[in-house]
């Protein structure tokens, strides 16, 4: 049986849907193996008409539009909330979601995008994820695939075809003890896995502390540190009920493709046809290397 929160979503979801307010994506989807790992390569045709229709280059998918001058949060659109998550968070249908129920968890107060997460974000991860499962995810920047300097992370529910971490694990230790770090071989790009205690079913305060130590290790592993005004180099950051993976960024866009942290779960979106022959032709794991930092020797 769905819990309160989750039939809000799902009647919020449905109202705004009706309402012509939420603008879910439509999508074609292939599989592209790369190595041992799959890769759900998206295509937007119906955004790609959206973006043709407005002149181009408005939207950034996923996420919608990047104008420093325009913040969706402040305040949110009634339409799309869900309510409160917490004391410091509002729960958002994402205007432009990636799949159903796809919820951006914001800071009610602005916070700058690239400013650390801190353990009061992780709580508005961990309510929904010990009630729901599903992974969370942050964009860290513009180079990183946020369209919005307003604090936030996001997440989305597991299903078909939904990003996530689960291929990822066959690469990885099955007996980690917790904060315990993990590089994945096939992965030919600088990046952190910290072993968690999250997800459903999980103590919300234990989750939200297991998920701020591990972030605050992978950080500190790759060099992520703060620079004068406070502020993180671009990054992502994934996480479900037994990994986190950050990764750090260097830009967004691999043959005109914008790339976020979900892509790095596994699922890639495209609004042409010849950006999916792309990928196709050099491979996921290259695309994401070209866009992350390249890994240390040994």
């Amino acid at each position: 049986m769905d819990s309160a929160f989750m039939q809000e979503v799902r009647l919020r979801s449905e109202q705004a849907q009706a309402s012509g307010v939420l603008l879910p994506i439509v999508a074609e989807q292939i599989v592209i193996q790369d190595g041992d790992l799959p890769f759900v390569v998206r295509w937007v045709a119906a955004l790609a008409a959206k973006d043709a229709a407005k002149g181009g280059g408005a939207v950034s998918l996923p996420g919608g539009p990047r104008d420093p001058d325009f913040n969706p949060f402040l305040p949110p659109d009634p339409a799309l909330t869900v309510g409160p998550i917490g004391t410091h968070h509002v729960a958002i249908l994402n205007k432009f979601p990636v799949c159903l129920y796809h919820l951006v968890l914001a800071r009610r107060a602005f916070a700058e995008q690239l400013s650390p997460l801190e353990q009061m974000d992780f709580m508005a991860l961990a309510q929904v994820q010990s009630e729901l499962g599903g992974l969370g995810f942050y964009n860290g920047g513009a180079a990183g695939g946020a369209s919005q300097r307003h604090k936030h992370v996001q997440w989305i529910p597991e299903a078909a075809g939904n990003a996530s971490l689960r291929d990822l694990r066959r690469g990885l230790p099955t007996n980690a003890r917790l904060g315990a770090q993990a590089r994945h071989a096939q992965l030919p790009f600088a990046h952190c896995f910290v072993r968690v205690q999250a997800g459903l079913g999980c103590e919300v305060q234990a989750a939200a502390r297991s998920m701020h130590q591990a972030f605050e290790i992978a950080c500190n592993a790759l060099d992520l540190t703060p620079n004068e005004d406070g502020l993180l180099p671009p990054s992502n950051m994934l996480v479900d009920d037994a990994w986190m993976l950050v990764l750090p960024r260097s830009r967004e866009h691999f043959e005109g493709i914008s790339l976020n942290a979900l892509s790095y779960g596994g699922t890639i979106y495209v609004r042409h046809m010849d950006q999916l022959d792309a990928i196709r032709a050099h491979g996921p794991l290259r695309a994401l290397a070209e866009v992350g930092v390249a890994a240390h020797a040994g």
